[in-house]
């Protein structure tokens, strides 16, 4: 598996495999793409961590509909997704680490 953060409000547009762009005929089936019960907040942004198949090379994301005043990036490339070592480095550095237990955010 391979692991990105994605701050909370944005959204997956198009996923790549080796192929080029995800084709769910071709696959016959959506990308493997899950948010975890885990995000860390830093300067105030909440960043939600997923999981994604290893089949998925680079994913493209982007601002939802309520985007902040402060984000003026219309799409973001993540091209470098992380092994499950970096992810859980990036949670061990982060300034705080929230979880749902239970259906409530904990912090």
């Amino acid at each position: 598996m391979k692991y990105f953060f994605l701050t909370e409000g944005w959204s997956v547009a198009r996923v790549w495999g080796l192929d080029g762009v995800w084709n769910e005929l071709a696959w016959r089936r959506s990308p493997q793409i899950e948010r975890m019960n885990l995000c860390i907040v830093e300067n105030d942004e909440t960043m939600w961590l997923y999981k994604v198949e290893e089949a998925v090379i680079m994913v493209e994301v982007k601002p939802g509909e309520k985007g902040s005043s402060k984000q003026a990036i219309g799409q973001v490339m993540l091209k470098r997704l992380m092994s499950a070592e970096q992810a859980i480095e990036r949670l061990g550095a982060s300034e705080a680490i929230c979880q749902i237990v239970k259906g409530s955010l904990q912090n």
